[in-house]
């Protein structure tokens, strides 16, 4: 075997890889990352248009940002405490949701959250506390079990975490019946899970429960913009003796007498390291950048049998106008239907559903000071819904990681401006009169996605949360292959910001043989703030290509 070059390689320089590097390379070890696209981050990273507008592809809201929170648990770990601040949404009313009759602010704290709830729908008052008790009851047994470590035996998770042991697998909708939940009440409980795009009869009462106590305890926004969380994380890597290098597309992990012994790049140049992270699309590692036939035939099926989470659908306006002015600090989630599993299941289905819910997001309320946004009286605005993920219905063949040229193509085009319209039409019932101040439009398909990020199924949140995919159901950072391992939405941790972040602490953690989360979640600091020294014009986007 040839000399390694580096002590790790990480393929895909989204927020799980570029945290999985971040702390291996605070913990001493030589690290390489990367990453096809032209700009770092995955779907962190933004892009500009016109010299004008810039956009978020998914960095749109973040709970739990506090001091002491999750996402600054794992900057503070790294180096990186006080290098990023947090800009809070309305804590009155992060959220909006609209439907027909029914205006309703999300409010930070599950007892105004209750409280609101209540009065929304007294009707459903007895059902909405079960509901709520059941949610609240899940994550402090999950936070109590965490604290006491691995050493819970099963008897005493039976009688300490009673709701976790009844409910916790349990399907969503399932317990919305056994709380005898009105179709209106269930709807705003569930108008958020476009967050995981799975249907209430797949999704398990942890997850939904999880999604919420996350953004309860305060929602946020970097300041800056998305681009500046890879920004940073790159910034410690390189500190550190790291590198990453963009526009590399990796063509094949090598394994070598069973063990993962570096890449080969679709140059053909070949990089030498024992330890190979993959933050790529689950998927395409295994079975392409791998190979199954270097797999058990059990790895290689139940990976085939994994399903991918559903995609978005996003449109991108600039807006002459200056949207502080017509809205509060928040984002909007409306629907013109209460039928929420009905929209999820069309989709599944291969087909658009009549109604379908959107969520409307601007970073020009949410960060107003940052120069690169929209010029001054101006916005940016992002419009996005869940989508049939099927090539047929976005009229394509192969898709883009399969080299096809597809943007062109007339019916690809019609198909995608006439579900433009769509949006912002829906949009419009929300911000009146949108559609007369946009001077910049476009949209990306899940076919887009695939083009930028070569996911299965073009999705943002790896494989779905579902009642069989979520917790063990998922894979965990270490592979049957000594050497190889796995980090972002697809593993354990799942997906999302936090799920990516801690999921890269995780693997790290992994590939050390320490338990890395327990260490920051005590407190431990592996890297050195003196060691970044950005200056006050650094330019995240421009720092990250």
């Amino acid at each position: 075997m040839k000399s390694a070059e580096w002590d790790a390689i990480v393929i895909g320089a989204g927020l799980g890889g570029l945290t999985t590097a971040a702390y291996l390379a605070t913990n001493g070890q030589r690290v390489l990352v990367l990453e096809q696209h032209w700009v770092a981050g995955g779907n962190a990273h933004v892009f500009r248009r016109k010299r004008a507008f810039e956009f978020d592809v998914g960095v749109h809201y973040i709970g739990d940002c506090a001091p002491g929170g999750a996402i600054p648990n794992v900057l503070r770990g790294i180096g990186l405490e006080n290098k990023i601040e947090f800009l809070e949404l309305d804590p009155d009313g992060f959220d909006t949701i609209l439907f027909p009759g029914i205006t309703f602010r999300v409010t930070k704290g599950w007892d105004r959250y209750r409280e609101r709830l209540v009065a929304a729908f007294p009707d459903d008052e007895t059902g909405l506390h079960r509901c709520l008790d059941v949610f609240e009851g899940l994550l402090a047994e999950m936070k109590k079990l965490q604290e006491a470590g691995p050493a819970a035996d099963p008897a005493q998770i039976v009688r300490d975490a009673p709701n976790l042991v009844r409910w916790a697998a349990r399907p969503l909708s399932e317990l919305f019946d056994d709380c005898g939940l009105g179709q209106k009440a269930r709807a705003i409980l569930l108008a958020e899970s476009g967050a995981y795009a799975v249907a209430p009869s797949r999704t398990p009462v942890v997850v939904h429960a999880g999604l919420l106590g996350h953004y309860l305890k305060g929602a946020y926004y970097p300041k800056g913009g998305g681009q500046v969380l890879p920004a940073r994380l790159i910034e410690v890597l390189r500190a550190n003796g790291g590198e990453i290098r963009t526009r590399t597309r990796v063509e094949r992990i090598l394994i070598e007498d069973g063990s993962a012994a570096g890449v080969r790049l679709k140059s053909g140049e070949e990089l030498r390291a024992p330890v190979v992270i993959s933050n790529a699309d689950l998927k395409r590692t295994l079975l392409d950048l791998v190979g199954r036939e270097l797999l058990s035939p059990a790895t290689a099926g139940r990976t085939d049998a994994y399903r991918m989470s559903l995609p978005i659908f996003c449109v991108y306006l600039g807006l002459d106008i200056d949207l502080r002015d017509r809205m509060p600090n928040t984002n909007y989630w409306y629907c013109d239907s209460y039928d929420i599993e009905g929209m999820y299941q069309a989709c599944y289905e291969g087909r658009m559903p009549e109604h379908f819910p959107l969520l409307i997001t601007t970073a020009s309320v949410k960060d107003p000071h940052n120069p690169h946004v929209a010029p001054a009286g101006c916005s940016s605005i992002e419009i996005m819904t869940w989508v049939p993920a099927e090539y047929a219905f976005w009229r394509v063949h192969e898709g883009p990681a399969a080299g096809e040229k597809y943007h062109r193509d007339g019916d690809y085009r019609s198909n995608k401006e006439a579900l433009t319209e769509l949006m912002i039409a829906g949009a419009e019932h929300v911000i009146p009169g949108l559609r007369d101040h946009i001077v910049w439009k476009e949209a990306a398909t899940p076919v887009t996605q695939e083009r930028y990020t070569l996911s299965t199924g073009g999705t943002s949140y790896g494989i779905e949360t579902a009642i069989d995919q979520f917790g063990p159901g998922r894979p965990a950072p270490a592979t049957e292959i000594p050497g190889l391992f796995l980090t972002g939405a697809s593993t354990m941790s799942g997906h999302g910001i936090v799920g990516a972040m801690r999921g890269g602490v995780a693997t790290a953690g992994a590939v050390l043989g320490r338990d890395l989360t327990r260490e920051v979640d005590q407190g431990r600091v592996f890297g050195d703030p003196s060691k970044l020294s950005s200056a006050p014009e650094w330019d995240p986007w421009q720092y990250s290509r």
